[in-house]
């Protein structure tokens, strides 16, 4: 048996987990000691680990491999009796959580940095996933960040790299590695919710698609599911190999990055359904021909034809959005008569309401979309729904989304993303909005209704979160949200939402940025946009 060696360390500074986890560049976790001082914190904040089972895989990102042989060897020494890992050290974010779940392991591991780029200068991440498969809640990020600050040693097996290429089962230290097919599982629960014989038959029958794995870790799921198990065409899956760096693209599934599937899409001829996923698999974005759905719209149109999906014939227990979200799925959760639950955006917040059973679909603005199938966000989910509404429905994505925004009315919705800005002017701007008394006052033609920092006490267990973001909502309904992101590694990331609701159907079709323009405007004005970040314009508009 391979000998146990404590190795003497020091804390490190920023341990901090955010949203998702702990995310820096490469070359922050490539330092000595760095992964193994987070790792050792985790395990020794999450209870007794002795003989448990631990899930363990990644999007597949540079360090990926490095990072899974470091933390076998620590787990070996910590105690713990098994470690499922992915076939290649992969697994998806949405995967990972549904292998947690039906092997009831001690929670798992999951190597990823989402959306963000891949390679030796680019991103890196690590987060804790707990035994109901979800994202470890604030109690215990917080106590993995208190240990961080006083970690003095670490344990960690001496032992050779373990074969993550062959399925089955191995020794490390006295500890069983059994490296599992990271899709099968998870087809296999696809499969259970969706009528892939439906699905299966509109193939058949002429249904054309394009999905963009963009080079990340839905490229095999996707490929086993579209095309092996439903029958797409070879290629209807692009970019489908899995590379360290994404092909030197930035995985994140938005109008800009996933630029090849929008010209797939766009013009005559073209596929009658799109769709594209991130990093590690569990955001989406989703495109008929020549036509973009919101992640908003997205989400209250599968709620609205939930019931065309076998997995949920019976309908929905409720309906949770993150704050920034549009309020389209609030219409549908009105007609259907089932609670509409307003969350923080991060989908650990998801969590108790699924675990209490008062939601079924959640979805967040930046492209994340699921059901409590499992704990996390699931980009292959809501595509696999989509197709099968299509497949029922026998309408186009267009037909669909305009049927559903004449019975519902429209929310015209877009995000402006300011990336990489200095963070010490985006806390200013951030600061200046909450000072703002606004309560009445007339901007443009908008009265506004009130105006606060967004705040949430969970239904289920009682926790407050504070400061989740700026909200100035209107007298009509309309909303500015301001919001700086959580999973960036460099600067910072101001979030800009802007929503109006549209019941005339004549203006349904308006360009959203037209639509929106006065708001927009006022938005700019209001939080001293380019006064305090030097920006003219946003990065990125969705």
């Amino acid at each position: 048996m391979a000998a146990v060696k404590t190795v003497s360390t020091t804390p490190f500074s920023g341990q901090k987990p955010g949203t998702s986890g702990l995310r820096k560049k490469v070359k922050v976790f490539a330092q000595p000691h760095y992964l193994e001082n987070f790792v050792q914190a985790v395990f020794d904040s999450i209870g007794d680990v002795a003989g448990k089972t631990l899930v363990l895989g990644g999007d597949g990102r540079y360090h990926n491999r490095t990072a899974i042989q470091t933390i076998l060897k620590m787990a070996a020494a910590n105690g713990f009796a098994r470690v499922m890992v992915g076939r290649g050290g992969i697994l998806s974010t949405p995967a990972a959580s549904a292998v947690i779940r039906k092997y009831k392991t001690f929670g798992g591991i999951i190597l990823s940095a989402s959306h963000n780029p891949g390679g030796p200068l680019e991103d890196f991440g690590i987060k804790y996933n707990i035994p109901a498969g979800g994202p470890a809640p604030e109690a215990i990020t917080e106590a993995i960040h208190a240990r961080t600050e006083v970690i003095g040693a670490y344990r960690i097996v001496e032992a050779a790299d373990v074969d993550l290429d062959t399925l089955g089962t191995r020794s490390l230290g006295g500890m069983e590695v059994q490296v599992f097919d990271p899709v099968a599982d998870y087809a296999e629960l696809m499969e259970s919710l969706f009528d892939f014989a439906a699905i299966r038959a509109a193939f058949a029958s002429g249904l054309r698609m394009k999905f963009d794995a963009m080079h990340a870790v839905t490229g095999p799921y996707a490929t086993e599911i579209l095309e092996r198990r439903l029958g797409a065409p070879a290629g209807t899956v692009m970019n489908g190999v899995p590379l360290e760096d994404f092909g030197h693209g930035h995985p994140d599934p938005n109008l800009v990055h996933a630029h090849d599937l929008v010209e797939a899409l766009t013009g005559e001829g073209a596929p009658d359904f799109g769709a594209a996923s991130d990093g590690d698999g569990d955001r989406n974005m989703i495109l008929g021909r020549d036509f973009y759905v919101t992640p908003s719209d997205s989400l209250a149109v599968l709620a609205a034809n939930a019931t065309l999906c076998p997995g949920y014939r019976n309908g929905l227990k409720g309906i949770a959005r993150s704050m920034p979200t549009s309020a389209a799925p609030d219409r549908v959760a009105a007609k259907l008569g089932i609670p509409a639950w307003e969350t923080p955006t991060g989908w650990k917040f998801f969590g108790t309401l699924l675990d209490a059973g008062l939601a079924t679909f959640c979805g967040e603005e930046s492209f994340g979309t699921g059901s409590d199938h499992v704990r996390e966000k699931d980009g292959l989910w809501a595509v696999l729904a989509w197709l099968n509404v299509l497949a029922v429905r026998k309408q186009s994505v267009a037909d669909i989304v305009t049927a559903h925004w004449t019975e519902y009315g429209r929310n015209v919705y877009s995000r402006h993303d300011y990336e990489g800005i200095d963070a010490a002017a985006a806390e200013g701007l951030m600061e200046h909005l909450r000072g703002l008394p606004l309560k009445g006052r007339k901007l443009g033609a908008y009265t506004v209704a009130f105006n606060d920092d967004f705040a949430y006490t969970d239904p289920v267990d009682g926790s407050v979160s504070k400061k989740q973001g700026i909200r100035v909502v209107f007298e009509d309904g309309s909303r500015i949200v301001f919001r700086l992101s959580g999973t960036g590694t460099e600067g910072a990331t101001l979030r800009v939402y802007i929503e109006r609701f549209e019941p005339d159907p004549t203006r349904h079709h308006i360009d959203p940025q037209t639509a929106l323009a006065d708001l927009i405007a006022i938005a700019r004005d209001l939080a001293e946009i380019e006064a305090r970040t030097g920006r003219q314009e946003p990065t990125v508009i969705t």
